[in-house]
């Protein structure tokens, strides 16, 4: 009986592990993930945009959008997000003064309609190199 239970908990929580990011509210990312690349310290600010869909049945608003540091900035919509639309995260990270392997986080804080929220995470991920 033990080994039924144990088992029930690892599946369980192995579908939490699996979970799509976004899926408790009811949205979908086209990516999570975005790598721009090699480009240099003079390029100025570079630009990625995920695109999020609502799948559920009430609006989703994004609540604030918070970057992993000062060089990177997240735009997005203020007005919650309808069902079956689109909406469109723009992330800007600003090239100068740095150098290396980049890797940045913007944390996404999301609400349904129906109360339930989660955070979600977008990378963007590059390498600058001098000029």
């Amino acid at each position: 009986m033990r080994l039924v239970a144990c088992l029930a908990i690892m599946a369980a929580s192995f579908a939490a592990q699996a979970r799509t990011p976004g899926s408790n509210v009811g949205v979908t990312f086209d990516r999570t993930e975005a790598d721009f690349g090699t480009v240099t310290a003079a390029a100025g600010t570079v630009h990625m945009k995920f695109t999020m869909t609502n799948n559920g049945s009430g609006a989703v608003a994004i609540l604030s959008a918070r970057a992993s540091c000062g060089c990177t900035e997240p735009s997005f919509p203020r007005k919650p997000v309808a069902p079956g639309e689109e909406a469109v995260v723009n992330v800007g990270f600003n090239t100068t003064g740095q150098r290396g392997e980049i890797d940045k986080e913007v944390t996404l804080r999301l609400r349904a309609a129906n109360g339930r929220s989660e955070k979600v995470q977008l990378r963007i991920r590059g390498v600058v190199v001098p000029e």
